[in-house]
């Protein structure tokens, strides 16, 4: 629990540290984490930890980290979000989605639109894929009025354990993110989902189309599942294969799931798995798929001086410490009553909370 005898918010462990890291920068409030892996054979941070806090400090001007000699304190005082051109190179021990995923959070409220080259592995089955987080992840930021001049671009894949990626991303800065009002999940209306092989056989993704479509056909007749097969340099360092699945609804919720290649599972496999995870994603309901509830809530807490609603499934443990973390950083608690008070089966819950107003006071008016 963060001590509330100084201005310097205290936390203990490494769990939940990215999103910590981004609202202490949002919110302006140096934050000190320690106890990082303090019991571990191995104490401290990972290189993959010390990669993001470098990449936090490119990204932003003024902000001071400072690290302990073990490695298991870090106390960070935030600076300003600047934004501009930037290229980082991620270790291969975790995949660029653990990396852009806080950064996506962060970039609109810069002083100067973000472009981001970042390399490294594209997917991996720990974070998202740099394919969900186009296809998913960057029409979530559309509700919120973050469009014009946002894309993500797959310059190069790059399988695990070799990597060998490359992506582009592109933000515009906004002075103020919408308030959102999103109740209605709609029914579902379309899958859509990218196989992609790399240094593998492109027979592979087609594999993983067929045995995706023998489960999903029974669901839903508009289904286009797209083969991205990669060739030479374009194709990273390692072969590997994925499969990335969303199902889209008729008022635009979006869930989606994935399945990334593993040694001795095959393609038929791979893609088994990715189906029946995304229709147990669709089963939870709500208008914002687990992977992005944090995202949606943070926004919603920077939103206009306003109620801010949405429908969501059963928060994950990651979204119910975000809350608290949130409560801490911001003051804003939110107000959250069952969907559908009528049926007792509904696990569905809406969220709801007053907008702190923020305004993005870095933004240059050039």
């Amino acid at each position: 629990m963060p001590s509330a005898s100084t201005s310097v918010l205290h936390f203990s462990g490494h769990q939940h540290l990215r999103y910590r890291l981004v609202l202490s920068i949002i919110s302006g409030k140096p934050v000190k984490i320690d106890k990082i892996r303090s019991d571990d054979k191995n104490p401290g941070l990972r290189d993959y930890e010390v990669s993001l806090l470098r990449l936090l400090e490119r990204v932003t001007n003024g902000t001071i980290i400072e690290i302990s000699v073990t490695g298991t304190t870090i106390l960070l005082k935030p600076g300003i979000i600047a934004g501009g051109p930037i290229a980082h190179e991620c270790p291969l021990s975790r995949s660029i989605g653990y990396f852009l995923e806080p950064i996506i959070m962060l970039a609109p409220f810069a002083k100067k639109p973000l472009n981001l080259t970042i390399r490294g592995i594209t997917s991996d089955d720990q974070d998202l894929s740099v394919d969900l987080m186009r296809t998913v992840t960057l029409p979530h930021l559309q509700l919120f009025g973050v469009s014009e001049g946002l894309e993500l671009r797959i310059k190069k894949r790059g399988s695990s354990p070799g990597g060998g990626g490359e992506v582009q991303f592109l933000c515009p800065v906004v002075k103020q993110v919408k308030t959102v009002n999103f109740v209605d999940n709609g029914r579902i209306k379309r899958i859509r989902g990218i196989a992609h092989a790399v240094r593998v056989s492109p027979q592979f993704s087609n594999r993983m189309i067929e045995a995706s479509r023998s489960v999903l056909n029974r669901y839903i007749p508009d289904i286009y599942l797209y083969s991205d097969v990669y060739k030479g340099e374009d194709s990273g360092k390692s072969p590997g294969y994925a499969l990335s699945l969303l199902a889209e609804s008729t008022t635009g919720a979006i869930h989606c799931a994935e399945a990334v290649s593993k040694p001795g599972v095959t393609p038929e496999d791979i893609a088994l798995l990715a189906s029946r995870a995304l229709l147990k994603e669709v089963s939870r309901g709500g208008c914002i798929d687990r992977k992005h509830q944090t995202l949606a809530l943070l926004w919603m807490v920077l939103g206009s001086e306003d109620v801010g609603r949405v429908r969501m499934g059963e928060p994950s443990p990651r979204t119910i410490q975000f809350l608290r973390d949130v409560r801490d950083f911001f003051g804003t608690s939110f107000k959250i009553v069952p969907a559908d008070k009528s049926d007792p089966d509904c696990s569905e819950l809406l969220f709801s909370c007053y907008g702190t107003g923020y305004v993005n006071a870095n933004r240059s008016l050039a």
